[in-house]
């Protein structure tokens, strides 16, 4: 049985298991999601190979989501189900469903005490889906298997199925989509392979199925992806010069991904980190050195943002639509502050807030700071307030994230030292943590680019 041909027969068997008609692309779309996760052959040079049992079995279980584009994730849920009891409570002894499915293709002793199997994947429990349920017939009577995530162990044990209740495993949200098959189904299904066996034909179609995939891969090539590839992609609001196709470029000893703004999306830079020996924190350096070159030779802005990492090929950033409050009814009643250092502090609070939107952290760090120095003008006593304030915040939020990563970066060094030294002198005075240098009032005159 060839992939091509497989697609066709299921259409045909799943054409009247609806009110409505399927869409014309959808079983292509169902086998292309498939393909994609190496759960049928791949490749046009693969396509006069046949399908294994266990293949045919995964193209099954890709017609159960609704969606075709999760047929996929679908199969692997579904593949892998193992039945309630064990074995020995199983239907001829099967595995998992995946191995019940290639026996009721082959054995036509198993088609014959068949009744419907209705599979679903829905959720069944906390990050726990898929459930399958079995009708046959032994000795005159209608017994039933139950299939369940492998993950449930106290349901797999000997003896589990006596005591198990269906309706309280099926469902942990409040609906569910059933798919139920037939021994109509099996019967036909196994008929159109035996033919396939007995009369061989060639494929059907010309091949144009392949034609995506093998587009996706050569871009993949370009792009400089391999297998074991794990890319941090982030995104970046420049005005600086960016190609306008998506580009593999070489910077120092590093390669980068650079994907163009679209309608949806930001420009954004992308960085193989199994490819480059870097991690995520490593690798977003690289990224803001190759930024800081760009300004440089463009004489503009390149603010790096949002992003994130672990993706096996190059993801495009979604451009950021940041939520707003409004209200029906707008009253404002406010007055400028007598004082004028409450004015100062609420212009260092806007232009901090506005520079942490933009992703400049350092210089948001560094206007915080600016507002506790109008009350407290001398280093120590600034030290002192944040020793004082930074304990009582500690005690008022034990256990936050935030404050435990603070902790980490500070090390051995106190938390109000770390703040100062690190924090406020480091970014004032553009001196390294590791090599600061005391001599913090000289001037750098040599830093300012000449116009040419």
């Amino acid at each position: 049985m060839y992939a091509k041909n497989l697609k066709h027969i299921l259409s045909l068997l799943c054409e009247h298991s609806d009110v409505s008609v399927s869409w014309p692309d959808e079983y292509a779309e169902r086998f292309e999601s498939l393909r994609g996760s190496a759960l049928l052959l791949r490749g046009r040079k693969r396509r006069e190979e046949e399908l294994s049992n266990k293949q045919i079995a995964n193209a099954v279980f890709g017609l159960v989501p609704s969606r075709p584009d999760w047929a996929a994730i679908g199969a692997i849920i579904l593949s892998d189900l193992r039945p309630v009891g064990g074995t020995d409570a199983s239907f001829f002894g099967a595995e998992t469903l995946n191995d019940l499915v290639q026996l009721l293709l082959v054995e036509q002793r198993c088609k014959e005490k068949l009744c419907p199997v209705d599979r679903y994947v829905a959720e069944t429990g906390t990050n726990s889906s898929g459930g399958a349920m079995l009708l046959y017939e032994q000795g005159g009577e209608t017994r039933k298997v139950f299939f369940v995530p492998k993950l449930a162990v106290s349901l797999l044990a000997p003896g589990s199925e006596a005591g198990f209740d269906p309706e309280k495993h099926r469902l942990n949200g409040a609906t569910a989509r059933e798919m139920t098959f037939s021994q109509e189904f099996f019967r036909r299904l196994a008929q159109e392979c035996e033919t396939a066996k007995l009369f061989p034909s060639p494929p059907e179609g010309d091949g144009s199925e392949y034609n995506g995939e093998e587009a996706r891969q050569e871009r993949y090539q370009k792009l400089g992806v391999r297998p074991g590839s794990r890319f941090l992609n982030i995104g970046v609001d420049n005005q600086v010069t960016w190609p306008k196709e998506e580009k593999l470029i070489k910077f120092d000893r590093y390669t980068l991904v650079l994907l163009p703004k679209t309608k949806d999306n930001v420009q954004s830079v992308h960085m193989d980190l199994t490819a480059n020996g870097l991690d995520d924190r490593d690798a977003i350096t690289v990224i803001n050195r190759f930024l800081s070159v760009m300004v440089w030779c463009d004489d503009n802005f390149a603010i790096a943002q949002h992003g994130w990492s672990g993706n096996p090929v190059p993801v495009p950033v979604p451009r950021r639509d940041l939520a707003f409050t409004t209200v029906y009814d707008y009253v404002f009643d406010r007055k400028l502050p007598a004082s004028v250092d409450a004015m100062r502090a609420l212009a260092f609070y806007r232009e901090a807030r506005n520079a942490q939107q933009n992703a400049f952290v350092s210089y948001a760090v560094l206007n915080f700071y600016k507002i506790i120095e109008i009350r407290n003008h001398r280093k120590e006593t600034v030290r002192q307030w944040f020793l004082k304030n930074f304990e009582a915040l500690s005690q008022m939020n034990a256990g936050d994230e935030d404050i435990k990563q603070f902790l980490e970066l500070c090390g051995t060094v106190p938390p109000h030292k770390y703040i100062h030294d690190s924090c406020r002198i480091a970014v004032s005075h553009a001196n390294s943590i590791r090599n600061r240098i005391r001599t913090t009032r000289t001037r750098l005159s040599g830093c300012i680019r000449p116009r040419a």
